[in-house]
């Protein structure tokens, strides 16, 4: 059991740091446009559009509680479909444009740091010592370093400012979830608010003009296919299975083996650099992480290796 829990979580680890570079594939850049390059939001709309399908289809043969019910559970949804989903990969898809899979991974795996700051504030159970505080400085240091935000560069750091927001949405869906402390299968939860985020995606993207013009090319269509059917179905359905396994704590660890996915993917498939304020930032990140989690993690591996 433990070898196979092993190998999902670096299974889920290599697809979810693809997906970084599946991202970028379609988006492209400035100096080298993707087919989605002027219309991020609908490329992450798409991708909803058929991931909802897929995990509807999941529901129904997994679960006796195919859609929710009551005021609270459907505020769940709203919660995830405007964060979680829409907010979240609106803000990734644009800001991928300006910078690379790894730098992305990097600022998004702060979210763990980032929901503990707002439980913190929005949850009662939730406090945090000053080495806690420490730890969030550190997480927070390590994203500077990274995007450098000098004057002189802001116009390209104003592309990890958007993956930063998205971080930063995904944080604060998650908590808002948790506070609301529904008896809804996550699965459901899911599902439910895949569709809603594709649908405020989809508005979103005719709010901004967005639009693609002509076939989409080969590489497009394995990208959004990829996101769709591996990122996003097959990665959700492996991610569910290692959180009744291994618990929150573990879990949230893939955030910080995702960006090393990334960056390598990223420099097979698309010759991207990986920078020293790139590696510099990912190690203060994850240090901030492990001071802020430090009891957590410790109990978890007294339970795991001791009788």
């Amino acid at each position: 059991m433990r070898y196979r829990n092993t190998a999902l979580f670096v299974l889920l680890a290599a697809v979810w740091g693809s997906a970084f570079v599946a991202i970028k594939a379609g988006v492209g850049s400035p100096d080298a446009p993707g087919y989605f390059f002027d219309a991020p939001v609908l490329f992450a709309a798409v991708r909803y559009d058929i991931a909802a399908v897929l995990m509807f289809a999941y529901v129904a043969w997994a679960t006796d509680r195919w859609r929710p019910r009551g005021r609270t559970e459907w505020l769940a949804v709203a919660v995830g479909s405007a964060f979680i989903i829409a907010g979240y990969h609106a803000l990734l898809f644009l800001g991928q444009r300006g910078t690379t899979s790894a730098a992305a991974a990097v600022i998004v795996s702060l979210s763990p740091v980032l929901t503990t700051a707002f439980a913190r504030a929005l949850l009662a159970d939730e406090r945090l010592s000053v080495l806690g505080l420490a730890g969030m400085g550190v997480g927070f240091l390590g994203v500077v370093v990274l995007s450098q935000p000098t004057p002189a560069d802001i116009a390209a750091s104003r592309f990890e400012a958007l993956v930063f927001a998205a971080a930063l949405c995904f944080a604060l869906g998650s908590v808002l979830t948790r506070r609301l402390d529904t008896d809804l299968p996550i699965e459901t939860m899911e599902a439910w608010s895949m569709a809603g985020g594709a649908l405020l995606m989809h508005a979103l993207s005719l709010a901004l003009g967005e639009t693609v013009s002509g076939a989409p090319p080969t590489d497009a269509l394995v990208a959004l296919g990829y996101l769709a059917v591996v990122a996003s179905a097959a990665g959700f359905l492996v991610y569910f299975d290692l959180l009744g396994r291994l618990g929150a704590i573990e879990i949230n660890l893939v955030s910080y083996v995702v960006p090393v996915f990334a960056a390598l993917v990223g420099v097979l498939l698309l010759g991207e650099r990986v920078d020293t304020p790139t590696a510099a930032g990912f190690l203060l990140v994850f240090a901030g992480f492990v001071i802020i989690k430090r009891r957590a993690i410790r109990a978890e591996i007294a339970d795991s290796y001791w009788p």
